[in-house]
């Protein structure tokens, strides 16, 4: 197995706007290792929004490849990308995407729904993923019984339950404050102590301190990577 997860070639992005071709990614190489800590910088417009959607496989690109665990995922069917989403990736995003009118271990265990685990085994496996990120004690609660910050949790566990391959966090800490950012953020140091491939995107230097490898988008393409640990 190769020790990158990721690795894209000539990745590039281009849009039609009537009668207009915007490019927005310009060719992009890049090799994220098994377990590195990685933030994505950039400014309004660098593409690292068009950039993020390609890693998620939310969008395909233009031209280029992205191997994603040794697939090659930038060609594939819609289905075939929904089914790389739900095992492969683990997403949280600034607004915490929970299902309102449902508990967070069910919540939690929505994904294994669509990966055909047991009720039983998505049960068990919900239970210990809110309990390692210290919501033992909500897990019948709501989100509207919940903080901010439990929420958040909820969201971050429920990237976890199915074992992915990278957690792919939104300005995961955008929407709560200072002190309840600070906690989360500790969850994600913890989470890539564990063995996690975590890649932030982010426009806060002091979320984006917390990586081990910091890569700043420009006009489309990657201006600096930078390694600090």
């Amino acid at each position: 197995m190769s020790e990158n997860v990721i690795e894209v070639r000539n990745i590039i992005r281009d849009f039609k706007l009537g009668t207009e071709t915007v490019h927005v990614l310009k060719g992009i190489d890049l090799d994220i290792k098994r377990g590195d800590y990685v933030a994505l910088m950039g400014p309004s417009g660098s593409g690292k929004s068009t950039f993020m959607n390609l890693l998620g496989c939310l969008d395909t690109p233009t031209s280029g490849s992205y191997k994603l665990n040794g697939i090659d995922v930038s060609s594939l069917s819609d289905d075939a990308l929904a089914d790389i989403r739900n095992t492969e990736i683990g997403f949280v995003f600034q607004t915490f995407n929970l299902l309102p009118r449902t508990t967070a271990l069910d919540n939690v265990a929505l994904p294994m729904i669509y990966a055909g685990k047991s009720k039983k085994d998505r049960n068990a496996r919900a239970t210990e993923v809110l309990i390692s990120v210290g919501l033992g004690d909500r897990m019948d609660h709501q989100p509207n019984q919940l903080s901010g910050g439990q929420r958040q949790r909820v969201a971050v566990g429920r990237a976890l339950v199915n074992n992915p391959s990278i957690i792919l966090a939104d300005e995961p800490t955008g929407n709560l404050d200072s002190k309840t950012g600070v906690e989360i953020m500790a969850l994600f140091d913890q989470i890539h102590k564990e063995g996690n491939t975590v890649i932030l995107v982010t426009h806060e230097e002091e979320i984006a301190a917390h990586a081990h490898r910091v890569i700043r988008l420009r006009d489309g393409v990657v201006e600096t990577d930078i390694r600090n640990r």
